[in-house]
Order: structure tokens, then sequence, then C-alpha cells
């Protein structure tokens, strides 16, 4: 498998690459925020950054956020049991607990647990979607190990006129959906208001019951696993004559979600992101951008759910909030030179069935990010200081090189701090009392090699991360810091759109292994391949487009102990659209199409072969 992969990837980039040589038309650098707060070129980043725009999402048709992530470079996906189950994301082999993911500028994730509901998130309402691999805790404080996942929600244009967006899609396992939007602006603002829904008969999520001790769902229920969410948005903004702007957006998801389990088997869960933020420059050289957010996340839990009746039996609940609020000054010092500092802070409270001994905390975060451009030069230091309310003072340090050659080839090196401080979950589940633990901490080294020739893009990035007070389980399955692991990695990923031809290719070799001292030394973390891949490639043909998708990953393990294998897979998709008249399409796309059959969670069933048809319209396309 190692060799199918790299043999595919090796002749899509030769294909991309006499593409290019076709046609070396220029086309504007996409710019990113994720990355250093705030706006800038794709190309002057520092960081390895992989962008998803909407015009991908729109050609990859795909039904869920997962679906747009697996395969992307240094991002493994653990799923169990299908659409709207329980999804968890390892990037460059940290923990689940160690990327950080925003919506809109908004943190988002459970104050219990630490992660967000990456199932809830729905995709018809994402326009893009910036990641940044490696340490950013510099800039963002807490959870950005890994790296940061932004998912900025669709709006609308200054000066567009109203313009609605309509899908609807059916496909196999009952699964129906749809999207209804309007949008739109005058010279100054701009508004959108959209709402969407989903529904799916599911799979039997768990193959694996009672009969089998300590494995799966412990439960024999070989039922079909319903999911069911809403969704709306809402978001506008306003910019005045002397570049003041106002803006502000909401999201806001709710779902049914059945699933396999003897305590409970049903859970309804909402998420919801609220933002705004004002920005204006008192003077040339600075400009002030004051931000606040905050993000609920309920989940009430059933027993027997299914039956929607009062005879229902809740068996516990999660209620968590996080306010947010920043204030950044981003300065101009010269032509090429940004010193950016600010303020965050965030206030987390939840309420539980569980009998956590605290239930809030806050965490204010003081930050300042310098960067400069000298020639072929380009250099980014940046320092953090947090204070958490139960964690006490931690600091984070980044620092990142670049060199431009006259090629246009970049070389980049850099080294960075980050931190983890642990959930309440960590601190308090399951039994209410206290346990010590402190921030789980790591070192990056990093280095780097990309270009732009013509309309195509490259990069390759090498790192090691050390991570040390991994959170582990003593005898008595309670928490404590006594864990190490150390991950290496390389990744690579090509892209270009030229003649009609779209080509995206993405590679990740990395080594996450367990540094503890033990009989697990140097095993595999958990439900992380050394290896993935994907392949994207599509053709424009006049009115129609064809393309397909190839992923791949090796081997893993489920459990710490590497005694449960999971095996390596490999998937092809297949996908057309039919733009049949203006604004009008219809797409169809067969997934997983030689219906293989694979796990990312061990006993937890993926969906095989299923096919999905699509009618949208968005005038302008």
């Amino acid at each position: 498998m190692k060799k199918t992969l790299l043999a595919t990837a090796l002749l899509s980039c030769i294909a991309a690459a006499h593409a290019a040589d076709q046609n070396t038309a220029n086309k504007l650098d996409p710019v990113v925020v994720t990355a250093t707060r705030s706006a800038m070129p794709l190309d002057e980043t520092l960081a390895p950054v992989t962008v998803i725009t909407r015009d991908d999402i729109e050609r990859l048709q795909p039904q869920s956020v997962a679906d747009l992530l697996t395969g992307l470079p240094g991002i493994s996906i653990a799923n169990s049991g299908g659409l709207g189950q329980q999804t968890s994301l390892f990037m460059r082999g940290s923990n689940s607990s160690h990327t950080l993911v925003l919506v809109d500028g908004v943190r988002i994730g459970t104050v219990g647990a630490g992660i967000p509901a990456y199932e809830q998130l729905p995709v018809e309402q994402i326009d893009h979607i910036e990641i940044v691999r490696g340490p950013r805790s510099s800039l963002y404080g807490s959870d950005a190990i890994g790296g940061v996942i932004q998912i900025f929600t669709r709006h609308g244009q200054a000066g567009e006129a109203p313009t609605p967006s309509i899908s609807m899609t059916g496909g196999s396992h009952g699964l129906v959906g749809g999207q209804f939007g309007l949008s739109g602006g005058d010279g100054h603002g701009w508004y959108n208001a959209s709402l969407g829904g989903q529904y799916t008969t599911g799979i039997n999520a768990c193959r694996v019951g009672a009969a089998k001790a300590f494995a799966g769902c412990f439960v024999d229920e070989p039922d079909k696993d319903s999911y069911r969410t809403y969704n709306g948005a809402l978001s506008g903004g306003y910019r005045f004559d002397d570049g003041t702007e106002l803006a502000a957006n909401w999201l806001r998801s709710k779902g049914d979600i059945e699933y396999d389990g003897s305590y409970q088997n049903f859970t309804r869960r909402s998420q919801q992101v609220a933002g705004a933020k004002l920005a204006f420059s008192p003077l040339d050289m600075w400009r002030m951008t004051f931000n606040v957010g905050q993000n609920i996340d309920r989940a009430d839990n059933y027993l027997n759910g299914a039956e929607y009746n009062a005879n229902m039996k809740r068996t516990g609940y999660l209620y968590s909030k996080r306010n947010q609020a920043s204030w950044q000054n981003d300065f101009t010092l010269a032509p090429g030179q940004i010193l950016s500092a600010g303020v965050d802070y965030q206030k987390e409270h939840l309420d539980s069935d569980t009998g956590y001994a605290r239930d809030n905390r806050n965490n204010t975060g003081v930050f300042a990010l310098y960067q400069g451009i000298f020639g072929p030069h380009e250099i980014q230091l940046s320092v953090r200081r947090d204070h958490n309310s139960q964690f006490d003072n931690h600091t984070t340090g980044a620092a990142a090189y670049g060199f431009r050659f006259d090629n246009g080839m970049k070389v980049t090196a850099s080294y960075g701090t980050s931190f983890h401080a642990p959930s309440f979950n960590d601190v308090y589940y399951p039994y209410g009392a206290p346990v010590v633990l402190k921030p789980e901490k790591a070192k990056t080294a990093e280095i780097g090699l990309s270009g732009t020739p013509g309309i195509w893009n490259w990069a390759v990035n090498a790192y090691q991360t050390k991570f040390d007070d991994l959170i582990g389980f003593d005898s008595h399955f309670l928490p404590i810091n006594v864990d190490k692991a150390r991950v290496r990695g390389v990744e690579g990923q090509l892209g270009a759109d030229v003649d009609g031809w779209h080509v995206r290719t993405y590679l990740t070799w990395q080594q996450p292994r367990n540094r503890t001292e033990g009989d697990q030394y140097n095993n595999k973390l958990a439900r992380r391949p050394d290896q993935t891949g994907r392949i994207d490639l599509d053709r424009d043909l006049g009115d129609f487009t064809i393309g397909g998708t190839l992923t791949a990953a090796g081997k893993s393990y489920d459990n710490a102990a590497n005694t449960r294998r999971l095996g390596g897979y490999a998937t092809a998709d297949l996908r057309a659209t039919w733009r049949f008249q203006p604004g009008w399409s219809l797409q169809g796309r067969v997934a997983n199409v030689f219906d293989h059959s694979y796990e990312t969670v061990a006993f937890y069933n993926q969906l095989g072969r299923t096919y999905y048809v699509t009618v949208r319209y968005m005038p302008g396309q």
C-alpha cells in the first residue's frame, strides 16, 4: 500500500507540473488570517497552511466536515459509526484535545471534554476553512499544540444584489438534506441568512455487543442508528468610509443522534456560536480590533430515546458555556514590519449531572507578535503569557525564519512551545473529586520548503514534537501526568488549477510514539496511522465537471497497548456536476466505490458504498 500510494502521488505531481508548464497565468494569492491573527497573503506565511475554499466544497460534494478533512496533511480522523456519530481529529499525532478549532474567530468545544463536535458542524454553512499546522499557543493559548482549524461561515458581499442559494440532497440510507440562504449587500454593508437540515436512517454503528468484553459498545443492539440535524446561520456587517468595520455572526446546530449503548443510546445535542467585531484605525499605522464571542454546547442523554415520547428517560446532561473577548492592536512600524499585541479573556462554565467539584474557571492571555520582511528574509517572533484561575501561569513562545530564493522557492525553519490546560473531565470526571494535574506541554522544531511557480503550489514540511506531562491513568484509573511522547513527521501538498484541471495531492508520513518508560515504550499512539494520503482530481468539460478522490491510510492501533489493530485502507470516490441552466447544477457522487470495509475506531462500522444526488442553485456560477 505504501508503494502504491507513493506512486500515485508522484504521478499526480507530474501531471500537475505538466499542467503548470501549459499555463503560467498569474493567480491572486489567497489571504489567510489564522496563521498570524491578521490578514496576510498565503505565500507570506511561515507556517504550513491548507485552505479549503467554497469552490472546493461544492466540487467535492462532502456530507460532513470529516469528509472534507480526511486525508489532509497531518490529519487523522476517528469516527464511531457513520454520519452524525462521534468524531475525533488528531493533528500531527497529537491528542484529539490538542487542536484548537475556531468558528469565525470564536473558540468552540465542550468545556467538559475540551473537544468540538465536528459531526455537528453543518458543511453547507461553511464558506472556507483555514488549517494551520504546528504550535500556535504563543498566539492563541491552550490547545493549539497540533495546530489551529478555523471555519468561516458563508457571508454576503458589499455591493451584491440579494442572492438566494438553494441545495437539496438525497442519497443512500434514507439521506435527505437541504439548505436555503439569502445574501447580499449595498455599497457598505453585507448580510447572510441561511437555514438547513439533514436526516439519515444511518447504519448499525457498533458491530460488537455484550458478548465481547471490554470492546465496542458493550451492548447487543444491532439496529440502524439515525441522525437528524437542523441548523441556522445569520451574519452581517457594515464598513464606513473611514475604514471602521462592524460585523456580527451567529450559527446554531441542533441534532438528535442515535447510537448503541446500554446506559444511554440517544443524545439531543445543540451547538451555538455567536460573535461580534469592531475594527477601526485610530492612526494610519494603528489598527485596533475588539472581538466578543460565546460558544454554548448542550447534550441531553437518554435511554431508548428513539421512541420520542414521554417514556424517554434522561440519563445524563452536560451544559457548557464559554464567553470570550479580545483586544488586538496591529501596528505598521515600517513597510514590511508589523507588531501585533493584545489581550484575550475567556470564562468557562458547565452544569452537569456529574458532581464536578468546580464548575467554572477563567483565563487571561497577553500576547505579542513581530513580523518583518527584509528583502528575501522573513522573520516572525511571538510570545504569550496565560494566567488560568485553575492552573496558574504558563508562558509560550515561537520563532520562525524564511528565505525566498530568486525563483520564488522559500525555505523556512521554526521552533515553538505549546500547552494544553486539562479539561474539567480530566480533573473531575467521573468521580467528582479533583485530581492534581499540570498542563500538558510540547516543543516543536520544523523545517519546510515551498514554491508557487505559475498557477500551481507545493510544500514539504518536516517536524518533530516532544510532549511532556501527557495525561495518562494510574492503576485506579485516575488521571496523572506521567506520559511522554514524540512525533516525527513529513507532510507534502501540491495543487494546481489550470486549463479546466483541478489537482490536489496530500501526503503524510509520521511516527507518533509513546516515549514513557515501561511496557508500552515506543508503541504507536492510538488511532493515528503512520501514513495517510489523498488525491483530488477534477476536470471541467464545458457544462460538466467530472472527478474523483482517492484516500488511503496505513494501519494503526485502537489502544495504547497496541493489541487491537486497525487495518490500513483505501477508498475511492467518483463525482460529476452538470450545470444545466444558469445558476443551476445537478451533482452526483458515489463514495467508497469499491464498498471497502474498514474501521477508524475498533468495532465501529463505516459507510460502505453510498450514493448522493444534489440539486443546487447559486446565481453567478
